[in-house]
């Protein structure tokens, strides 16, 4: 008989399916709301033991670091904590992560899609499967009751265990590292939904694509996908040093976006003397555009995520009949839109958030068929959990996708040790 430990020391692997009565968690509690660093401690919590009929219990491996629980950490835009006990979880605490790779330990009664012992990497949409918006065929991540998990939901990916709906479950790419699985699936399945799930805006062979923040998590994967479509993706990045890091994953060219001094909202457009001045300044980012490209071509589709300081370029850039796609808003969220581009030229501003299990399931194929680098920049041990989100918060992080190792006991490993 298998004695179960009430927890198991970090690094340390409990037999296949035992579930100890205790595990440890990176924790954020409402009284250390503020700096990462602070506002994330390691504690033990108890293991979510109580799953449904439709969800599954993860050992973590390793877990990925998104921007999302740095605000998590802030306690803005949104109270974490209070959303979750708004849908009745009385932890009074918050456990983060979006991303992770591990194995299945358990499942619940209704579980078809996986089995315990399964490698799985766990994508971040979380919905209610008896929502009658997904009942009468909507996509789930429309639905009102879509979240994303380990952000609006607790059980995250910063702990020993992650509870989990079984449908996030994809398979592990087995060539993959535990740590290099953990990287790209947020921002990955986040931008294959952007260029590939807006129809008739989807991405083309021989489509310019502009990537914001093209040396990110998000633009490198977008890069990637882009490229797999055949299309031709321009990057813009913050500094010369990041172009080839752009370049050797299929962008074209590359765009510093600090030889522009026009972002943020443009002028009233009745103020003809300086609306004339931004308009300059758009128009020779565009000119940087077909620099780039050799010739005078225009993006098909914009990925955006900065928001505030340049929504009005892209949607001035974008090509007639093309669509501006946005997924956050990192410099504001109030933008301003020259209408007379929008309806004269007929482009398209288009909201995305996630994915749902098609498009995450489509890009994990792409991993698992080798087709994505998931570009792991760092990898931080389960005790610098906090480090890695403050180094996001002061944007003093690295090229690409840091993880966090959680139970995976040392890098380099693709399995059990």
């Amino acid at each position: 008989m298998v004695s179960v430990k009430d927890v198991y020391e970090i690094g340390e692997i409990p037999p296949l399916g035992t579930i100890p009565r205790q595990m440890y968690a990176q924790v954020i509690r409402r009284e250390r709301f503020g700096e990462p660093a602070k506002a994330f401690q390691p504690e033990k919590v108890n293991v979510p033991t109580n799953l449904k009929p439709d969800e599954a219990l993860v050992f973590v491996m390793a877990a990925g670091i998104n921007y999302n629980n740095v605000w998590a950490s802030l306690g803005v835009p949104v109270d974490v904590i209070k959303v979750h006990e708004r849908e009745g979880d009385p932890s009074g605490f918050h456990i983060g992560g979006s991303d992770a790779s591990g194995i299945v330990y358990a499942v619940g009664d209704e579980v078809t899609n996986v089995r315990i012992g399964d490698r799985v990497v766990v994508h971040c949409g979380w919905w209610d499967r008896e929502d009658p918006y997904i009942k009468a065929g909507g996509d789930p991540m429309i639905a009102p009751s879509a979240r994303i998990w380990g952000y609006e939901t607790n059980w995250g990916s910063f702990a020993q265990f992650a509870k989990v709906q079984a449908h996030q479950c994809l398979p592990k790419a087995p060539q993959l590292t535990w740590e290099a699985a953990a990287a790209p699936t947020l921002v990955g399945s986040t931008a294959y939904r952007m260029l590939h799930g807006w129809p008739p805006n989807t991405v083309k062979d021989g489509d310019v694509v502009l990537v914001w923040g093209g040396s990110g998590g998000l633009g490198s994967m977008a890069i990637q996908i882009a490229r797999e479509a055949g299309a031709v993706p321009v990057a813009v990045v913050s500094s010369e040093s990041k172009f080839e890091f752009c370049q050797n994953l299929g962008a074209k060219g590359c765009i510093n976006r600090k030889k522009f001094d026009h972002w943020g909202m443009p002028p009233h457009w009745d103020d003809t003397e300086a609306f004339g001045r931004w308009a300059e300044g758009a128009r020779a980012f565009g000119k940087a555009i077909w620099d780039v490209l050799g010739e005078r071509r225009n993006p098909a589709i914009v990925l955006e995520h900065p928001g505030e300081d340049t929504i009005p370029t892209s949607i001035f850039v974008c090509d007639n009949g093309g669509m501006v796609v946005i997924c956050a808003g990192t410099t504001g969220f109030s933008a301003v839109v020259d209408l007379r581009y929008l309806w004269m030229r007929q482009k398209r501003f288009q909201g995305s958030h996630f994915a749902n299990d098609d498009n995450a399931a489509a890009f994990n194929q792409l991993v698992v068929d080798g087709k994505i680098d998931p570009c792991l920049s760092r990898v931080f041990a389960f005790e610098e959990i906090s480090v890695a989100h403050q180094l996001m918060h002061e944007n003093k992080h690295p090229e690409g996708n840091m993880v966090a190792l959680v139970s995976a006991p040392r890098e380099g490993l693709t399995d059990l040790p």
